[in-house]
């Protein structure tokens, strides 16, 4: 069901002009700064794969791909991805990337199941990127160095985004806060996981929320995870279970937080085993990544996505997403939009 945040008193900073032109130099300039953060080269990625190869994202597990029949391959059936968060794998693989060094690409997706609203949209835009690590990497000091490295480049994006648009303010945190979705859970005990997100994000700005996909001590994940891309099962310093997390950013104009990467350390050999098996996910061992994985033809590594309409919404100060790209919204909140003074592209 698509949902409206009303902003108050909302009344756009930039015309429609600026704001395509804000577009590509956020976009522009923050890959740049990506790259150079983490050592990734950009690669061309696909926009579908073949079903049934174990190549695509199925997100929390309930989310259809979008599909169509291939005439000159009898018929075998492609899906639109949901992300390249395996794909990347294999790349790194097939390019022989060595550790400390990773790719970037432009992913773009269809996901029908969503609800539209100010964040959510059918077409899905974001930076996928993977970079290959070793066995002493896989812990969670280098995940959050990580984390630190990709706000840096936000950070800069945002003073870049300031000088060339004076009517826009600075407004993000200078620094990360970093918490446990359990710590989160007994923090809030009373509230669900998206009120905790809500009311840490509002008290601190920027937070990275780690161990996202295991249950928690009350039998209960903070939200749903695959089991064959992020390990969210093995044991972390600070005594919890996960190495990932979902990066957020308080949007002011929407009053609410904005989810603007999901990465982590991915799962080795062990690590899936241990995830189909508590999934119910086993029979996902004879598909084509999977096998690749279990006899150790792929690296180890860590990936995430980061959204790019997202983030553009953050630093042009935007209230919906249908400001940032073109895409199919409900004609009861395009008219609701007109309303509030929100034009949809």
């Amino acid at each position: 069901m698509s949902y409206l945040i009303e902003p108050k008193s909302y009344k756009p900073l930039l015309d429609l002009k600026q704001t395509e032109l804000g577009i590509k130099k956020v976009k522009e300039f923050f890959q740049q700064n990506l790259s150079s953060e983490l050592r990734l080269r950009r690669v061309t990625a696909p926009l579908f794969v073949l079903q049934g190869t174990g190549l695509n994202d199925d997100l929390s597990g309930i989310e259809r791909a979008v599909s169509f029949p291939i005439k000159d391959l009898g018929d075998a059936r492609a899906e639109v991805v949901h992300s390249l968060a395996k794909w990347k794998r294999v790349t790194l693989a097939d390019y022989r990337i060595a550790p400390g060094y990773g790719i970037y690409t432009d992913m773009n997706a269809i996901r029908a199941d969503e609800s539209l609203g100010n964040l959510h949209s059918l077409y899905v835009d974001q930076w996928d990127w993977e970079r290959v690590i070793t066995a002493d990497d896989r812990n969670l000091d280098f995940l959050k160095n990580i984390v630190r490295h990709i706000y840096a480049a936000m950070l800069r994006t945002e003073y870049m985004v300031c000088e060339q648009y004076p009517q826009i303010e600075p407004f993000l945190a200078p620094d990360i806060f970093f918490i446990h979705s359990e710590e989160l859970r007994r923090l809030y005990p009373d509230k669900t996981p998206k009120e905790r997100e809500s009311l840490i994000t509002r008290q601190h700005r920027t937070v990275f929320i780690m161990g996202i996909g295991g249950n928690l001590g009350d039998g209960k994940p903070h939200d749903l995870r695959a089991p064959d891309y992020d390990d969210y099962t093995t044991p972390n310093s600070d005594g919890f279970l996960g190495l990932n997390g979902d990066l957020l950013v308080w949007h002011d104009i929407l009053d609410c937080p904005i989810e603007v990467s999901s990465m982590g350390i991915r799962v080795d050999r062990e690590t899936l085993l241990r995830q189909l098996t508590l999934s119910g996910k086993e029979e996902r061992k004879e598909l084509y990544f999977h096998r690749r994985l279990l006899e150790g033809s792929l690296p180890l590594s860590i990936g995430g996505g980061i959204g790019q309409s997202r983030l553009c919404m953050i630093y042009l100060r935007k209230a919906h997403i249908g400001e940032i790209q073109a895409s199919i919204w409900p004609e009861e909140m395009r008219e609701a939009c007109a309303k509030l003074h929100i034009p949809l592209i």
